[in-house]
């Protein structure tokens, strides 16, 4: 009898344990996965665990380095992204290649945080594609006991006194407008006479540069490997919270004042889910954690009350409009992009 009893029971906890696991397949097969494609070190990843857990829905988060190696991996095919942040110019791009689905702002009630100072910006002028993530600028960062100069230009990155401690950005976009604003001219020029001479500047600057980098420029500069670096505000942020050392400046020539912001890219299969992630996002609490934690500005007023008033006083983080009068922000330039792409080949086999 009692062994009767025990052969009901084990049968009993393997149908269970059957019914269980059948269950929970089930579940898992009707999660939705939702795809998300973002800069490097620029989402606190706690955030994504924790919308996991809210929504039941699983993201598989990539990495990209610039605008132009996102736009590639997008336009290929290859991968069916749900949500991508891309910057200003490649947004407007982006749109005119008919490669971005329109936001339904219904399912954006956490919109309404925004500042309209971040709403109606040229590269989306109707709000329809796009919801403002972070903002700064592009500018120098340098070390105090390494830089005996004033940094108050461009112009130092050409200093023959810095050789091999100038790193510049691995992106053309970037290093080339910088070039061209301190001869003097747009980083949004179309002429090819002032791009040769940008051209021509970059390669002789080239022997002075200790290495073009991304994102490993935090660390490099944090530990002292470097004295002057090309960087994004945001990144000038997180390095002087490490190395107390360290200053930035937008350069008195001007600069690039930059918009990167959340968009669904036609590719996703997942629209109302992307919708879900970009309001997420867009939460004051949650848009607090993240800039809090990547060290970048948020257009979100509401977080803007929640920051430490030593941050919102930064100027690295938030200048003034006197700091940011001759600043510009990228247009898309995808007619003369073909010049810019051999330039730089160019710079960087010279």
């Amino acid at each position: 009898m009692k062994q009767k009893l025990n052969a009901k029971l084990s049968l009993l906890v393997i149908v269970s344990t059957l019914l269980v696991l059948l269950l929970t397949a089930c579940g898992q097969s009707d999660r939705v996965t939702l795809k998300v494609f973002n800069w490097g070190d620029y989402m606190d990843t706690s955030i994504i665990a924790d919308f996991e857990k809210e929504y039941n829905i699983k993201v598989i988060y990539s990495t990209f380095a610039t605008n132009e190696d996102m736009y590639v991996s997008l336009k290929s095919g290859g991968n069916s992204y749900d949500v991508a942040f891309p910057s200003d110019y490649m947004i407007s791009r982006m749109i005119n290649e008919d490669m971005l689905h329109t936001i339904d702002m219904n399912n954006i009630p956490n919109y309404k945080y925004i500042d309209d100072k971040f709403k109606n910006l040229p590269f989306d002028s109707n709000n329809e594609y796009s919801v403002p993530y972070l903002w700064g600028t592009l500018g120098i960062v340098y070390n105090k006991t390494m830089v005996d100069d004033p940094v108050d230009s461009w112009e130092i990155l050409w200093n023959e006194k810095y050789s091999k401690q100038i790193l510049m950005l691995d992106s053309q976009r970037d290093s080339i407008g910088i070039t061209l604003k301190m001869l003097g001219y747009s980083m949004n020029t179309k002429e090819e006479d002032q791009l040769e001479e940008a051209k021509q500047k970059l390669i002789e600057q080239k022997p002075l540069v200790l290495a073009y980098v991304g994102d490993e420029v935090k660390d490099k500069m944090v530990g002292g490997e470097a004295a002057l670096a090309v960087v994004w505000s945001g990144d000038a942020v997180a390095m002087k919270w490490e190395n107390p050392d360290l200053e930035y400046v937008i350069p008195k020539e001007g600069s690039n004042l930059w918009f990167d912001s959340a968009v669904i890219p036609k590719s996703s299969k997942h629209k109302k889910e992307a919708e879900m992630f970009i309001n997420y996002l867009s939460e004051p609490e949650v848009a607090f954690r993240n800039t809090d934690y990547i060290g970048y500005s948020t257009p979100n007023k509401e977080t803007m009350g929640m920051l430490d008033q030593e941050l919102i006083e930064d100027s690295t983080a938030y200048p003034s409009d006197a700091e940011i009068e001759n600043c510009e922000v990228f247009e898309d330039l995808s007619d003369t992009l073909q010049i810019y792409d051999r330039i730089w080949t160019e710079i960087k086999s010279s």
